[in-house]
């Protein structure tokens, strides 16, 4: 074997109650190489990761590390190997400091003495870890529930860090990042890369990975049908082997419809998060908010469904003045939500397809202490056809599902309900290319239909194509309103960036 060749997969299968996930998959890693692995969700990805972290034992196939074949898998077999897996959910614990929650389990860091915790050794461990990361703005004591979304995945990555991997797996980490904490992220993994760690990344941002990768694998149907140079592939053709068709257009074309009568108006609208903001939403508009992450959307957007306060501001529906305290007053107006982390606030993971898309509609599915379970199944059927939800039953579990079947059940759950208003927060993060595309398809064909959407993305590419308006938010702000066939992507990132100018 190789000596270069970190990692070898052959042959490796598996099968979740007699349904293959995986299919023969044969695959070489070099050390000290940035390898990306991509697919659709439900592609196999995270599944194969699992298997390399120890998570998972395959149902057929041997895996080697550094030449040596592994006879037991699980997640303490991996640390001994050098492998690591860092997860898209966070694993922090939010109450605890920050050099707590990089060495959780293990305070006894290096034979403390009495079993007392020397926090001093603690601190000196995870600053040289962030020394090395490039990471002064972070302060060690506070609370992990305090920091920023970037901010808390570079503490995972420290944690991961901390037990000196020589593999490092990244699952979709800069998801929640901006623009400069990616870049920051990019940084530090070619840092890695120059001191020979192996990098196995995971992204649906299909462009950054020409950034950051040299080899790409790419999954499709649990098999691998692809794995070489990123250059030998463009992104249309890195998007045609993951979906099996040819692609010319990550967006739908745009429908033919009539935006009418301002139907949403917010005028002054402060909170802690954000500032002054006053915006008109029209009947059938797709009116597009973005910048980077924590300009303020996220917590403007819960603001309007009353998930948030806001101390000062009107807020006018249909010309009469309304004031979200909770979310079923927006609701009981048609009024709806699809939040940014769809697995906290979106989905009850452990519960059944079915039981999720009923959730929030108990008031259309039981009229008395009884819910009419015909009707419930009948809708759950309905929805799942309607948004091309892969599921084997609707009484499957959501946690089962992949990331995009997920999302679309998250939007389908409130389109049983018709709404006028939608609110959509990062709608479509974490999702892949094919999933991405219906998604879109069904934000074009509600607002045909004369539904007034709020689409909420730092993905400024999703933005400028899918929208009719756009409001650039920077630092609580709105900074720009522009219109997208007047202007560029380029003008509204310098105006999430910068945000010198208010909107008139």
């Amino acid at each position: 074997m190789n000596k270069n060749i970190i990692l070898k997969i052959k042959g490796i299968e598996k099968s979740f109650s007699g349904v293959k996930v995986l299919n023969n998959i044969n695959l070489e890693i070099i050390k000290g190489e940035i390898h990306a692995i991509v697919g659709e969700n439900g592609a196999g990805k995270s599944t194969l990761m699992k298997i390399i972290s120890g998570e998972y034992y395959p149902t057929k196939g041997e895996m080697y590390i550094e030449g040596r074949k592994r006879k037991s898998y699980s997640p303490a077999e991996a640390l001994k190997e050098g492998i690591i897996l860092v997860h898209q959910e966070f694993s922090l614990v939010p109450q605890l400091s920050v050099f707590e929650n990089i060495f959780l389990g293990r305070w006894n860091y290096e034979n403390n003495k009495h079993y007392l915790i020397d926090k001093k050794n603690l601190k000196d461990k995870a600053a040289k870890i962030f020394k090395s990361m490039g990471i002064e703005h972070i302060s060690l004591e506070v609370k992990v529930s305090s920091l920023s979304t970037g901010d808390k995945q570079l503490v995972e990555i420290a944690k991961a860090l901390s037990y000196e991997p020589k593999i490092l797996i990244l699952d979709e980490p800069t998801a929640a990042l901006s623009i400069e904490e990616t870049n920051s992220l990019f940084q530090i993994l070619k840092n890695l890369k120059a001191k020979g760690v192996t990098i196995l990344y995971i992204s649906h941002r299909l462009e950054e990975i020409y950034q950051i990768a040299e080899k790409v694998s790419v999954l499709r149907n649990g098999e691998l049908v692809y794995s070489g140079p990123i250059s030998n592939v463009d992104i249309n053709k890195l998007i045609s082997l993951m979906i099996g068709r040819e692609v010319t257009n990550k967006y739908p074309e745009k429908p033919d419809k009539n935006i009418g009568e301002i139907i949403f108006k917010v005028e002054n609208l402060s909170s802690d998060n954000f500032y002054n903001i006053s915006f008109e939403l029209h009947k059938g508009e797709i009116l597009g908010i973005t910048g980077l992450v924590g300009c303020g959307s996220t917590q403007l957007g819960e603001a309007l469904f009353g998930l948030g306060k806001f101390y000062r501001g009107n807020i006018y529906y249909k010309g009469s003045k309304f004031y979200p305290k909770k979310p079923k007053d927006s609701i009981s107006k048609n009024i709806c939500y699809i939040p940014g982390d769809r697995q906290s606030l979106g989905l009850v993971l452990r519960r059944s397809v079915v039981e999720n898309h009923t959730l929030p509609n108990m008031d259309i599915f039981a009229k008395s202490i009884f819910v009419n379970t015909q009707k419930e199944k009948q809708s759950a059927i309905s929805t799942i056809e309607q948004l091309n939800i892969k599921v084997h039953n609707i009484k499957e579990n959501v946690e089962k599902l992949s990331g995009g079947n997920q999302q679309k059940l998250v939007i389908g759950k409130w389109l049983i309900r018709q709404p006028e208003v939608l609110i959509m927060d990062e709608p479509t993060r974490g999702v892949d290319v094919g999933a991405k595309y219906e998604i879109y398809k069904e934000i074009y064909k509600l607002s045909t239909q004369g539904v007034s959407i709020l689409l909420i993305s730092s993905d400024i590419d999703e933005v400028y194509n899918l929208c009719d308006r756009v409001l650039v938010m920077s630092n609580g702000h709105i900074t720009k309103s522009v219109y997208p066939e007047t202007s560029s992507k380029e003008e509204m990132l310098l105006f999430a960036v910068q945000g010198k100018e208010k909107v008139r």
